[in-house]
């Protein structure tokens, strides 16, 4: 079906072409006499713009990247369908757009995949802007993640942090040797992140019974699975996102593919929520827990309940795609590090000297251990979870960097191109945390880049709102696995492989690592299970 659309989209081009005699231009093409042009990219076609040769020359980054390297540029545009899609691999433009003109740009676009992952924009991140988005920003930081909230919910996240270590330690604990095993180091994050945020959010740590190691159970590994799958569609290029009349054709089964994933995640949401909510109206709960309970006795003006139930339901899901970053981000991390065991040693010296071998991390340790978050800070730089931010749209005409940027374009800040520029950084394919010190190495290190040399947490309206979770978070989980155990490449292997799935950006192979216990056996936490 999908060949014979493209058939009819090429014939009707073919008559627009012989009607008008010549092809549509963009910047590059422009007349002379146009006073600003828009930034250089390919010549688009009628109607569906670069949409063909994008999806000929799959997958799109790569293909995006390769344009822009030809034509030597750190901005481009390309125009998909009628949408102007406007890329941004400079540090400058970067802070044009999102600093200087940031009130043109604070917009998301309509997607497909968007709608459905919050409910018909109900949620915070992904809403365009206007009433609804201003109504859950201001809600999730005066209310939600706020830092008398976070410390609020420290028990519930030192707890998960304490049951991370326990199940690696039990993981070791299981080998016939004595001396350690070999950890899927992927799987022991990803229980780890989505532990912490179901028990700050349900006070849950799993959907099911769990696994009878303390691991994840089946509930949780489909959970995870989906959040991840969900994210692959939020930043695909769907054609239906720029040629809306093909929606109802659902050419690329993306549509199809999202709605089972919301399913999925309805299924086990849902019944919490709902119970939860019946809990409260009949007064057999008058004591906040978590999360869930703050967002269900939010008060308007009128006193009347400041969320509906499905603005509830799409933030629960929402606050769960903020656990790409940190789980992707340190397994990268960790896997260069055992690949340059010199890194490793000075991110467990930096921790024995500041934390000591008498106790495990704490979130209080995280302003202080510098070089675990420079570690953290250039996994985001060199490997980063998507190849772009989310979409930022324009609400009006702007010139920007000398440029024009039509109303209702989508702006891409480029987190490949970006971390990788060379122009930027020196040697850009290198793991070096040391560049993210200053020439003073006493200096504090945030997961931040204020100058958007790289793309961590956003910037502007639209950045991340959950930066004071997800840094404390992304930090505990590497610190706390090379402080509690000695990393290495299993013998079996001359080196951790670091190639990247094809058409992505994570490890194509999840990292597995040999772990041995580093301090005393009663420094290591007992599982707390069964909740």
């Amino acid at each position: 079906m999908f060949s014979l659309i493209l058939l009819l989209m090429m014939s009707l081009l073919i008559m627009v072409i012989m009607k008008k005699g010549k092809f549509l231009g963009n910047a590059k093409k422009n007349s002379k006499h146009s006073s600003p042009k828009l930034p250089p990219g390919p010549s688009p076609w009628p109607i569906v713009g670069s949409l063909l040769e994008l999806y000929r020359n799959l997958p799109p980054f790569q293909w995006i990247d390769g344009i822009m390297k030809k034509l030597e540029t750190d901005i481009a545009c390309f125009r998909l369908g009628s949408v102007h899609v406007i890329v941004v691999n400079s540090p400058e433009l970067a802070r044009d757009f999102l600093h200087n003109h940031n009130a043109v740009f604070a917009s998301r676009p309509i997607t497909m995949a968007t709608q459905h992952s919050s409910r018909g924009y109900l949620s915070m991140a992904v809403s365009p802007l206007g009433p609804q988005w201003k109504k859950m920003r201001k809600m999730y930081t005066t209310h939600l993640i706020t830092p008398s909230r976070l410390r609020w919910l420290l028990e519930k996240r030192n707890q998960e942090a304490d049951n991370y270590v326990s199940f690696i330690f039990n993981q070791c604990n299981k080998s016939s040797s004595s001396d350690g095993s070999v950890i899927n180091v992927r799987t022991a994050l990803r229980h780890y992140v989505s532990n912490v945020i179901k028990r700050i959010i349900f006070s849950k740590r799993y959907f099911g019974e769990g696994g009878k190691d303390g691991g994840p159970g089946k509930e949780e590994e489909e959970h995870v699975e989906i959040v991840f799958k969900l994210l692959k569609y939020m930043f695909a290029f769907g054609v239906s996102d720029y040629l809306p009349w093909l929606r109802v054709l659902d050419i690329q089964g993306h549509e199809k593919s999202v709605k089972k994933a919301m399913r999925i995640l309805n299924k086990h949401h849902d019944p919490i929520i709902e119970e939860r909510i019946r809990l409260w109206r009949d007064g057999k709960k008058k004591e906040r827990e978590d999360l869930l309970d703050v967002m269900i006795t939010l008060k308007d003006e009128t006193e009347k309940s400041l969320l509906s139930e499905e603005e509830i339901k799409a933030q629960c899901i929402e606050v769960f795609f903020g656990m790409d970053s940190p789980t992707t981000s340190v397994e990268w991390a960790l896997a260069e590090m055992i690949n340059k065991p010199e890194l490793l040693q000075k991110a467990v010296d930096e921790i024995d000297k500041v934390v000591g071998k008498e106790r495990l991390i704490q979130e209080y340790d995280v302003p202080q251990l510098n070089y675990v978050k420079a570690c953290v800070k250039e996994a985001f730089r060199l490997h980063p979870v998507t190849f772009f931010n989310l979409p930022h749209v324009s609400t009006a005409d702007a010139i920007v960097g000398g440029y024009f940027i039509p109303e209702g374009s989508h702006i891409l800040l480029g987190r490949y191109g970006l971390g990788r520029n060379p122009k930027v950084w020196g040697n850009p394919l290198e793991f070096k945390p040391e560049r993210h010190f200053d020439c003073d190495k006493s200096s504090k290190v945030e997961l931040i880049d204020p100058e958007l040399r790289m793309i961590s947490f956003g910037s502007g309206k639209r950045a991340c709102a959950g930066i004071a979770l997800g840094t404390p978070l992304s930090v505990m989980a590497l610190g706390r696995i090379v402080q509690a155990f000695t990393w290495s490449v299993p013998k079996t292997l001359e080196k951790i492989d670091l190639s990247e799935v094809p058409n992505g950006l994570e490890l194509a192979k999840p990292l597995h690592a040999y772990a041995k216990p580093r301090l005393p056996s009663t420094m290591y936490p007992i599982m707390l299970n069964g909740f």
